[in-house]
């Protein structure tokens, strides 16, 4: 489903001005493509569907960067080429940036140099210790925490075979989820393969994507269907550095 349902619904008459009744469209939310264990996912459009939602404590997300037209064609690129171009043309409007981060208290978005955001002295990095690739070293997240910045060493790709072409690991996105103790549930509302709703569901977090690829949100399922990985609130804490074991499939 790529957009919300929509019901008629007939208003009784309104004495005070003489109508008979009217009619008025309402929204509503859609089925759910997933829903189990505290963890729900829409397939569809996040503009559409994410302002009928109810609000969480923390946005967890990694919208498109806009790099279409930057890619080098390394072994990355060319093995995701025809998918990624067409996912990664351009970065989300402000407005739909706005809108989302008004659904949440606290907002963690993973590629926060590339969109207009208010400064911020709460960034988040992710330093990769594979060099000498056609991709970046790292990758910057925007968060509207108040606190120093913080650094987590990890590989690129310790999870195996990547289904997303940016597939974040889910041990970042754990990692993630220990800068804020206090959320108790998370929106990603660009879900890709799920890993911030698998870093969820491991702590028991309430969690709700929206991924518009059915054939994501089918893979972000069948990650969540393997069970828990162990990466609760005693991994990857606040100041830690850890390095995961390097892989040679790299992003």
């Amino acid at each position: 489903m790529t957009t919300a349902d929509t019901q008629a619904v007939v208003t009784p008459a309104d004495s005070r001005n003489g109508e008979a009744g009217r009619l008025c469209v309402q929204r509503l939310v859609p089925q759910p493509f997933y829903d189990r264990d505290g963890i729900t996912i829409y397939v569809g459009d996040c503009r559409i569907i994410a302002p009928l939602l109810p609000e969480c404590d923390l946005l967890l997300t990694d919208p498109p960067y806009g790099l279409r037209d930057k890619l080098q064609g390394g072994t990355w690129g060319k093995s995701f080429e025809g998918d990624y171009k067409d996912w990664d043309a351009s970065t989300p409007p402000n407005w739909t940036l706005e809108m989302l981060m008004a659904k949440t208290r606290w907002q963690i978005l993973w590629g926060g140099n590339y969109y207009n955001l208010p400064p911020s002295r709460g960034w988040l990095i992710w330093n990769k210790p594979e060099r000498g690739l056609t991709m970046a070293d790292a990758e910057l997240a925007w968060t509207n925490r108040d606190c120093n910045i913080r650094t987590y060493d990890g590989s690129r790709n310790p999870d195996g075979k990547r289904v997303h072409p940016t597939q974040k690991p889910i041990g970042l996105m754990s990692w993630c989820l220990n800068q804020v103790p206090e959320a108790k549930s998370v929106l990603d509302p660009y879900l890709g393969s799920g890993s911030s709703l698998v870093a969820a569901k491991d702590r028991g977090l309430r969690g709700i994507g929206i991924e518009i690829n059915p054939a994501y949100a089918a893979a972000a399922v069948e990650r969540l269907s393997q069970g828990v990985l162990g990466l609760g609130n005693d991994e990857m804490r606040d100041g830690e550095r850890k390095t995961i074991a390097t892989t040679t499939d790299h992003i």
